[in-house]
């Protein structure tokens, strides 16, 4: 095996003292430019890679950010949303030269596990939380521990702790204000999100907000889990309690992701419900299973993998202790016009604005 090159193999290359390289590397003041340039120089030269171990002993530093997510690691790796989360994180982390540790549950109990690794083990500088449920008080626990941490989504009641996020309401306002003033459908269906999340919750309040604000009277709600298979029961549900010899009582569906629309799109497809021309339907999300259904499905462009950039920036700047502006960052969002509406596909509406507030 070859020698590895060490600190000292650097610093008698430029004919420093190692405590002057380990200076240099680190970008101290206190050695020249000159010579900061040279010990650099002589590092790249050699393969030198310094020990992440080592400088988080001597920096108080663990250099690795942690994504903290109360569910299994089955559900994590089994949704593209939190691909695109870690995508974003990693692009953040690499240019900070740090790692993404993922942390997460045994089971779906929404236990503490995925906190409790993190701030005991003290692997990690920062943590981010997302997909946590409205009464998942680890969160509030994790915020106060000290150990800095920014949120993904909306948590009314954490108004001071920093997050990023989307606003669900006004997008699930304009997914219905399109059926309706654009294809004149009056008869809608929410298959929601778990109603014990805050994005179950806004969606479906969204949802009927605007109902509300176009006079619908026959609506209705059912909640799913966000799963393709919920999003399938939801429609044969409806089927079997349909009444008389209508195909299907409802001529939009509005589905609180795309998942659960693939799922339903399946079932009215065996069903002999024509989409878009018995029911239109619309999703949420647009990660990639709405671009290859047949019909494509008309749904909103969620920015995540910029939401898990941005929140990891965030993050370091909580953990360098620099100023980071507002509490809540909100990211625009799209709404993208396929033919499960009944638009030509890949029409994309105009982008919703970005707040932050």
């Amino acid at each position: 095996m070859p020698k590895s090159v060490t600190l000292k193999d650097v610093a008698a290359k430029v004919g420093v003292t190692s405590a002057a390289a380990s200076m240099a590397l680190s970008g101290h003041e206190r050695i020249s430019e000159k010579t900061r340039a040279a010990v650099k120089q002589a590092a790249e030269d050699l393969g030198y890679v310094p020990s992440s171990a080592g400088r988080a002993l001597r920096s108080q530093r663990a250099d690795a950010v942690a994504l903290v997510v109360p569910n299994s690691s089955a559900h994590v790796f089994g949704h593209l949303y939190f691909m695109h989360v870690l995508t974003g994180m990693s692009t953040a982390a690499n240019a900070h030269d740090a790692q993404v540790i993922v942390s997460t549950n045994a089971d779906t109990s929404n236990g503490g596990v995925a906190y409790e690794r993190v701030m005991r083990s003290r692997t990690a500088d920062g943590a981010i939380v997302t997909s946590a449920a409205i009464d998942d008080h680890h969160v509030e626990g994790l915020v106060a521990s000290g150990l800095p941490v920014v949120l993904i989504g909306n948590y009314p009641h954490l108004a001071d702790a920093v997050s990023v996020g989307i606003d669900d309401v006004a997008a699930t306002e304009q997914l219905v204000e399109h059926l309706v003033t654009e294809h004149g459908r009056r008869r809608l269906l929410h298959v929601s999100g778990t109603l014990d999340h805050q994005t179950g919750i806004d969606r479906r309040d969204g949802f009927l907000r605007a109902a509300e604000m176009h006079g619908l009277t026959d609506v209705a709600v059912i909640e799913g889990d966000l799963a393709e298979e919920s999003g399938a029961a939801a429609v044969e549900q409806v089927l079997r309690e349909r009444t008389g010899d209508e195909r299907f009582p409802f001529d939009g569906i509005v589905f609180a992701n795309d998942d659960m629309a693939v799922g339903g799109l399946a079932v009215l497809r065996r069903a002999g419900v024509s989409v878009p021309g018995d029911v239109a339907v619309v999703g949420f999300d647009d990660f990639g299973f709405a671009r290859v259904t047949t019909p494509g499905i008309t749904t909103i462009r969620v920015p995540a993998e910029e939401m898990g950039r941005i929140a990891t920036e965030r993050l370091f700047d909580l953990v360098d202790q620099r100023p980071g502006g507002r509490a809540h960052t909100e990211l625009g969002v799209e709404v993208v016009l396929r033919g499960s509406c009944g638009c030509d596909p890949e029409r994309a509406a105009a982008p919703g604005p970005t707040h932050s507030h």
